[in-house]
């Protein structure tokens, strides 16, 4: 890990290549670079980079220039509060290349409605929590009116966090945790080479929420692959009921040729799940998730069904009706749907319904020479489009 020094310049405002769909419209402020863990087998991003933190003094810097560009954006607008084209076009021009990553992303906020902020990168409540703190309370102070400031964590990390500091940091702002749970099975966890357990995903989900933060815990559907397809839905669901998160979302398991795990996959030390497969284990989970209130969100462009949502316990039945309508058709019908939704045509099962779009899927499937022999293998290479 590469610590922050004394000697190390400011280059101006920085940027990170992920955050969760869910903070689309979030001011993304980089508090550390990349990922400090780094090993996950799935994972294609921050491959062949070094984990560092920036100094706090950089990431202040970094918060006054957006502040600055707001308050510039905000006097350009007209009494109806609407701003021109002609005139943000003069705003941009005032600057420097260097703060115009930082005026872009303040007019990205701006129009976003500047309500929530997302802390950059992978796992940025590594550093020290004074650290964060003092970051937080400056993002407060030019910014008080921001009603969530969210950040990834690693359950490892979040599990060494001391209480009283995570309910300080709490107190700071900082108010709702993305963790990337995946599985609950100590096997798959393993064999992802994740660097955590099922005993510490749950210690450390049960901290964020006793700190009075929201969680937002992320699984993956067909991570188990075939051999631990059942025993990863079972162990999952068994680590949600004991947290309760917030939130719980999906991302389906898509396999890059960029990451280890596809040398496994393509040696067939991993055997991938078919989508039919990873439905029956989404089903499996949501038979097995009990007693919690969670929120089940289906919000990313790799997930087969996007209405896949709902409040626990109470639209339990209606979503497992969702994966049961897919079960029962007949083969073909689901290759249709497989492909129209990896291709946008469909976003639901009800979809199917409008003539237009399942013709357009039919046709692309007929071009396309799919049938349900190379179907799996079509499909695999039209989710890679989205990582």
């Amino acid at each position: 890990m590469k610590n922050p020094g004394k000697t190390e310049p400011y280059q101006g405002f920085e940027q990170g290549p992920i955050r969760p769909p869910s903070e689309a419209y979030s001011l993304l402020i980089r508090v550390t670079r990349n990922c400090p863990w780094n090993r996950c087998t799935f994972c294609p991003v921050y491959k062949d980079t070094r984990f560092s933190l920036r100094p706090v003094d950089h990431v202040k810097q970094d918060i006054d220039a957006v502040h600055r560009c707001v308050e510039m954006i905000r006097q350009s607008a007209d009494e109806s509060g609407r701003i021109l084209k002609t005139d943000i076009r003069k705003a941009a021009e005032t600057y420097e290349q260097t703060d115009l990553q930082a005026f872009n992303a303040a007019l990205n906020w701006v129009a976003g409605g500047m309500q929530s902020v997302f802390i950059q990168d992978a796992n940025s409540l590594v550093i020290k929590p004074a650290d964060l703190m003092e970051i937080l309370a400056h993002l407060k102070h030019h910014f008080p009116w921001v009603e969530r400031v969210t950040s990834y964590a690693r359950s490892h990390t979040i599990a060494r966090i001391k209480d009283h500091d995570l309910k300080a940091i709490r107190e700071a702002g900082l108010n709702r945790i993305h963790i990337g749970l995946e599985s609950g099975s100590d096997e798959v966890l393993k064999m992802m080479k994740k660097g955590t357990t099922k005993a510490t995903h749950i210690k450390a989900g049960l901290k964020v929420k006793n700190a009075g933060m929201e969680l937002s815990e992320y699984i993956m559907p067909g991570l188990g692959g075939k051999t631990y397809s059942e025993i990863h839905a079972l162990e999952t669901a068994d680590a949600l009921n004991e947290i309760n998160p917030e939130f719980i979302r999906l991302r389906t398991l898509a396999i890059p040729n960029s990451v280890s795990l596809f040398d496994d996959w393509e040696s067939g030390r991993f055997e991938k799940c078919t989508d039919v497969m990873m439905v029956k284990e989404i089903e499996l989970l949501i038979e097995s998730l009990d007693g919690i209130t969670s929120h089940f969100q289906s919000d990313h462009i790799l997930n087969l069904f996007q209405n896949l949502e709902g409040k626990l316990p109470g639209d339990k039945e209606r979503m497992l009706n969702i994966v049961r309508s897919f079960l029962a058709m007949e083969p073909e019908r689901q290759i249709v749907y497989q492909v129209g939704r990896r291709l946008g045509f469909f976003s639901s099962l009800k979809d199917m319904e409008s003539p237009q779009r399942l013709a357009r899927a039919e046709k692309t499937c007929r071009e396309l020479g799919i049938t349900p022999d190379n179907a799996d293998d079509v499909i695999d290479e039209l989710m890679k489009r989205f990582i």
